[in-house]
């Protein structure tokens, strides 16, 4: 087994992820560090209380366990491409489309660099501008 990747990590999000069952365990921290692979500047936090968010100039995705799937919601306004079908939700949301994960189910590493896009897209965005009250 290779060694896990050095990137600064949240102790929320092990808070979140170490409670889980062992396959969702496994299957959130390969998709935290296929998330920070995409890029070295990418930041984990948390927000909506519980849930880990993946951010660089604005969301970039999200990791939610559910009782028998994981989902990792992409926050790319539906405009990356899917060639290789892997997005299994929220085709026609204007926000973010997901893509959920079974046990057993294994990672297309390679599809997941659309993260980059993302990341892309949201460093030509610039950081969201806070809302005026």
């Amino acid at each position: 087994m290779s060694p896990r990747p050095a990137y600064e990590r949240d102790p929320r999000v092990d808070d979140y992820i170490n409670p889980l069952p062992p396959w969702q365990q496994k299957l959130c921290r390969q998709l935290r560090d296929l998330v920070h692979a995409a890029d070295p500047e990418i930041a984990e936090t948390i927000k909506r209380t519980v849930q880990p968010y993946f951010v660089l100039e604005g969301n970039a995705c999200a990791l939610l366990a559910a009782k028998d799937h994981v989902n990792l919601f992409l926050y790319d306004r539906a405009s990356v491409p899917d060639p290789e079908g892997i997005i299994t939700g929220g085709h026609t949301n204007k926000a973010a489309r997901m893509i959920s994960f079974y046990e057993g189910d294994t990672i297309n590493a390679p599809a997941l660099t659309m993260l980059r896009q993302i990341i892309a897209n949201n460093r030509a965005r610039g950081s969201p501008k806070p809302k005026s009250s």
